[in-house]
């Protein structure tokens, strides 16, 4: 059980950096070879450095996170790979406007050789509010 909880020890710094918009906190949770699939960008970022210049392009034109609250934590460990999922209701401002979405996130960790464990993979998905349950 040391491993799960040092995910999501891993998890809880990523998010609270994210909710705090602490940009450098933030990157430095992912490895440099890290993918991500978000649900509103319309192609798949191949590495830690595509989304940075990306994220570095949505604070310039006013992008904030202004809090993010993660719920229904999940872990599952996997021979130096983790997976974690989790639900997160998050506030942004975009646009001069707040913008409140529901999503589910998977983050797939990897365990670094000193014994760290960084975000190797990110996919977010929306939560539609009105899908009837399977």
């Amino acid at each position: 059980m040391i491993a799960a909880q040092q995910v999501l020890e891993a998890a809880r710094a990523l998010v609270a950096a994210f909710a705090a918009n602490d940009t450098e906190a933030y990157f430095a949770a992912f490895s440099e070879d890290a993918t991500f699939v978000f649900h509103g960008h319309g192609r798949v970022l191949p590495s830690r450095a595509a989304y940075r210049e990306l994220w570095d392009q949505w604070q310039r034109d006013g992008f904030r996170v202004l809090a993010c609250e993660p719920s229904n934590p999940m872990v599952s460990l996997h021979d130096g790979l983790a997976i974690f999922i989790h639900d997160v209701t998050t506030r942004l401002q975009v646009d001069g406007r707040v913008v409140d979405s529901q999503e589910r996130e998977t983050i797939v960790f990897q365990q670094q050789e000193q014994g760290r464990w960084l975000a190797c993979h990110e996919h977010l998905s929306a939560m539609p509010e009105q899908l009837p349950p399977i």
